[in-house]
């Protein structure tokens, strides 16, 4: 598969898709911290171009549930929130057939819809509790590997 890892610096994705067999490159505002195929830039640039499948991390400095304390009479701020929502809606209505974004507990469950799976660190073999929200088109609902 053609994969593109939207929102992503660190690779790491990227790198499993590849161990994997998959032809797949990751793309954000910042440079790689790894060597391997990047592209540094706005994802829009090259959501076109083809892939089967993106997984896709957007910031949710202003999409999470911790932030919002600071929301009120922050109209900055309330602005930023609002192009973050865009930024995910405009992502998530791509031509890609298959789609998965992942975002916190926070905004995109009020403002756009209810995640299709919430997910945590402790049901893939890490002892964390960190509630993962999955928004997925055309794909199977993870099944956890290794609870601890």
């Amino acid at each position: 598969m053609k994969v593109l890892v939207a929102c992503e610096f660190s690779g790491i994705v990227r790198d499993a898709f590849i161990q994997r067999g998959h032809d797949a490159i990751s793309c954000d505002l910042l440079p790689s911290e790894r060597a391997g195929p990047h592209y540094q830039g706005d994802v829009f640039d090259i959501i076109n171009d083809g892939f089967d499948l993106m997984i896709a991390h957007p910031p949710c400095t202003y999409l999470s549930n911790s932030g919002v304390r600071w929301l009120k009479d922050n109209p900055q701020r309330q602005e930023k929130r609002k192009l973050a929502l865009e930024f995910v809606l405009k992502i998530s209505s791509s031509d890609i057939r298959m789609i998965c974004i992942e975002n916190p507990i926070g905004y995109l469950s009020t403002a756009w819809r209810k995640p299709d799976q919430i997910i945590q660190p402790f049901h893939h073999g890490h002892g964390e509790w960190k509630s993962t929200c999955l928004w997925i088109k055309n794909l199977a609902t993870l099944k956890s590997t290794l609870v601890v």
